[in-house]
């Protein structure tokens, strides 16, 4: 299988448009486009009858103590963790592209609501978890959100825009679910994936990506 994302080149920078969050000219922090990317695939396998997709960022902090505090930076030996952006499936065998802002077109505080669209099933991303308890923003945010990386983080982040062909027209699991409750749904009927990653950082000591 191939994927392609024509904003940006495999493994540069993920353009502002495409993030939940951006580097502003002043301050620390402003909202991004939230745009979510045009992406395509093709060369998947015979007998695939769904795909999955599901974007990644491993690089999250393990601890939140120092995220995002002015005059301490979250250091890049802490343990990291995965945090789910984007948790979609049974896409249709004969769907191999998602447009540009097909699953999201801007920031939606408290969320989107996860289930059916016409392009597949839609799961819950990690910013449920992140904004539970901000009286502005909790909600469940299902579908895409884009990058978000504390503005004091020492290391890049690392985006995974993975497609899985799969071998079952329809995946049954409850609703509303997660990245890890869709990846082991799927894992026994996956018969090919190909990934597509991008960076992003809100670290002005670091490479800008917007």
């Amino acid at each position: 299988m191939k994927i392609t994302i024509p904003s940006w080149t495999h493994g540069s920078a993920i353009p502002s448009t495409y993030a939940f969050g951006q580097i502003p000219t002043e301050g620390r922090f402003e909202l991004g486009g939230n745009v979510s990317p045009p992406i395509s695939w093709e060369n998947a396998p015979q007998g695939t009858k769904s795909y999955a997709l599901i974007c990644h960022d491993p690089d999250v902090p393990s601890s939140a103590e120092n995220v995002n505090q002015e005059g301490k930076t979250v250091p890049a030996d802490l343990a990291r963790v995965d945090f789910f952006h984007w948790v979609l499936l049974n896409i249709p065998a004969d769907k191999t592209e998602l447009t540009e802002g097909e699953a999201s077109a801007g920031v939606t505080p408290r969320g989107k609501t996860s289930g059916q669209r016409t392009y597949g099933t839609a799961g819950l991303n990690n910013y449920t978890q992140w904004f539970a308890g901000d009286a502005d923003m909790e909600g469940n945010y299902a579908d895409y959100d884009g990058p978000c990386p504390p503005w004091n983080d020492s290391i890049m982040h690392h985006y995974h825009f993975t497609v899985y062909a799969l071998d079952q027209e329809t995946i049954s699991i409850p609703e509303p679910f997660d990245g890890h409750q869709a990846l082991a749904a799927i894992q026994p009927h996956i018969l090919d994936k190909a990934s597509y990653m991008g960076t992003y950082t809100m670290n002005r000591d670091l490479t800008p990506s917007q």
